[in-house]
Order: structure tokens, then C-alpha cells, then sequence
């Protein structure tokens, strides 16, 4: 279900698709934590779990406290994201994907064909 968010905008409610998708990714890695972020203007609550290599993804949930729970029941710690912040291991891990795709400015070039 949409509704109309605090800026005006179509903002997309979490479902059971979401539910699912993060119940998949936080039992499929080793060292899951997730980070229960508050409503913003821009955003609704989210969920972003990271894995203990700082792999991560971000959905949409229905509120805080569904949030807590689903982290409970899969036995993930979990913690208000507006307090302890986010993991240094998820930037750390973002840093290490956009180096590997970067190009390498001292590399010579492919050989022309």
C-alpha cells in the first residue's frame, strides 16, 4: 500500500515481499546485525542488516518495534541505528566494491586489435 509521505511524495510501504527477502538474506550470511533506522521526512522505518563482512542491504518495515521483533525471532541482535550509528565494517565494505570496480589509472591499455 502507498501513501502520500511527508514531502508530498508516494512513498512504498513495506509488505511481505520485504519481510521475506530480509529473512532470506539475514539466514543465507554468517554474522547478521541489523540496524532499525527511524522515520525520516524522506524515508519510512527501515531494516538494514549487515553481515559480519559488512555485506548489507536496506528495506522498508512497518514500524520500530516490527523491526526489533524480526530481528528476535531470527536471533540477530539488533540496535537503534539513530544511536549507535551504522557498523564501520558496511563502509569499509562499500569502500572495497567501488575500488574493485574502479579502473586503474596505471594500467596500460588493452592492445588494439
Amino acid at each position: 500500500m502507498s501513501r502520500g509521505g511527508p514531502t508530498g511524495s508516494t512513498v512504498r510501504a513495506a509488505d511481505s515481499a520485504d519481510a521475506t527477502y530480509l529473512r532470506d538474506w539475514a539466514t543465507s550470511r554468517p554474522g547478521v546485525e541489523g540496524f532499525v533506522e527511524p522515520r525520516t521526512t524522506v524515508s519510512e522505518v527501515t531494516l538494514l542488516l549487515v553481515a559480519r563482512d559488512g555485506e548489507w542491504t536496506r528495506r522498508r518495515v512497518p514500524s520500530v518495534p516490527w523491526a526489533h521483533d524480526f530481528c528476535n525471532r531470527l536471533g540477530l541482535p539488533s540496535y537503534d541505528a539513530a544511536v549507535v550509528g551504522i557498523p564501520q565494517r558496511m563502509r569499509d565494505y562499500n569502500r572495497r566494491q567501488k575500488e574493485a570496480k574502479a579502473p586503474n589509472p596505471f594500467s596500460s591499455p588493452p592492445p588494439s586489435a
